[in-house]
């Protein structure tokens, strides 16, 4: 049976634009004169539901509408912002919250999204200190999780809205944050709501810092006090400490404290999740929504793809779509939701409070002429760009101006 890859899409998530072009005629304008025609709209650009209330979010739709058609883009997908990231969210530790988030930050959006035939990706929780470190609390807590998305997917099937999903992230405390996580939360909650659920990958949420350490690397952070090194537990911590006050790091100890590790497996990643092209050879078949930003691989600074910026990131465009289509060659796997007809590699570049909009748009402009030479069509299947493509990359100095070439009605617009 011949494989059936995605169509790809070119898509801008409007983070970039709040406080500047606001809104959806602006914001709208300013991206489709980037070149771009897929929208992301975050909820950080005029669109939380705490903020808004009621009545802005019923007419926002409408203002939407207008705006695609006076400039020609389309929203694809609705986002949740920083606004909501910063609290513990789904994941509260007291019951009201959880619900108040549903019912009046969640489900709003959700209804707004079904209303622009968009879907929706979000990331509104996290585990405290205390929480993680009781693995029956944790326990207690990831099932609260597990049981706000179902009710959530759930609801989006009633509306009809378009495919929801969850962005993983990378920190323990931030679930879901490895592979394996993230395909057993997937399977999960599809079972559950009988509804496909879906994550989105996102290609600078990747680093090495939660590996859990060797005996060779505790013993040599023993010889260095100033070495920060990851032990997990506060426990491990606590034997190590004194270890350290009695100024040996014995087999014993060491065999403890690898003991310690090994008992709280959920403070641990593995190499191949410090890698964002094992993550799409793994599971990116199962993202309809690719956050793209460049990234040298120890932080998420969510940087443009300007030619400084390639020089030091690790984001490469040929890389990103053979890694995509890995996981379109790759066996079905079990339980998992079907994989996406539909894959939006969406730029979400972050924009600095003092920076000018001149050089804002630049740089924007750089990144979006990158990429174009990847995509240089939106509706293409993913097999199709990939035999499309150059020997190599162009370097962005010396390559000619892309012309966008619109896809028809039929194919999306």
């Amino acid at each position: 049976m011949d494989r059936q890859y995605p169509n790809i899409y070119l898509a801008a998530d409007n983070c970039f634009a709040k406080k500047r072009w606001p809104a959806p005629r602006e914001w709208a304008g300013v991206i489709a004169d980037l070149g771009v025609r897929y929208v992301e709209a975050s909820a950080d650009t005029e669109l939380d539901p705490f903020y808004m209330g009621e009545a802005y979010l019923r007419d926002w739709p409408q203002a939407v509408q207008e705006a695609q058609a006076a400039t020609g883009v389309r929203v694809c997908n609705l986002y949740s912002g920083h606004g909501s990231y910063t609290t513990l969210g789904l994941t509260h530790f007291d019951p009201r919250v959880r619900r108040h988030m549903i019912d009046r930050w969640f489900k709003p959006l959700v209804e707004t999204a079904a209303a622009l035939g968009a879907g929706f990706g979000f990331y509104a929780h996290a585990f405290s200190e205390s929480i993680l470190a009781d693995p029956d609390r944790y326990a207690a807590h990831c099932g609260y999780l597990l049981d706000a998305l179902t009710e959530l997917n759930e609801y989006a099937e009633q509306l009809g809205c378009g495919p929801l999903c969850l962005e993983q992230m990378y920190s323990p405390n931030q679930v879901p944050w490895t592979i394996s996580g993230t395909a057993s939360l997937l399977r999960e909650v599809t079972r559950r709501s009988g509804r496909p659920f879906y994550f989105t990958e996102d290609l600078g949420h990747h680093h090495d810092r939660f590996l859990m350490p060797s005996r060779e690397a505790l013993r040599e952070a023993f010889r260095d006090p100033e070495t920060d090194i990851w032990l997990g537990s506060q426990e491990a911590y606590d034997r190590f400490d004194a270890a350290r006050v009695a100024g040996e790091l014995s087999d014993a100890a060491c065999d403890e404290i690898l003991d310690l590790m090994r008992q709280a497996p959920r403070y641990f990643e593995s190499r191949e999740d410090t890698d964002c092209y094992a993550w799409l050879r793994a599971l990116g078949c199962y993202s309809p929504i690719i956050h793209l930003q460049q990234t040298e691989g120890r932080s998420s600074a969510h940087c443009p793809f300007t030619p400084e910026q390639n020089r030091r990131g690790k984001i490469r465009g040929r890389a990103v779509l053979e890694a995509l289509k890995e996981s379109y060659d790759r066996p079905d796997q079990a339980g998992m939701p079907p994989r996406c007809e539909k894959i939006y590699l969406t730029f979400e570049l972050f924009a600095g409070t003092s920076q000018t909009t001149r050089s804002i748009l630049k740089e924007y402009a750089q990144s979006v002429r990158y990429w174009r030479q990847f995509i240089p069509q939106d509706g293409l299947p993913l097999d199709e760009l990939l035999r499309r493509l150059p020997e190599e990359e162009t370097e962005l100095e010396e390559q000619p101006v892309l012309h966008f070439q619109p896809v028809s009605t039929a194919q999306g617009l």
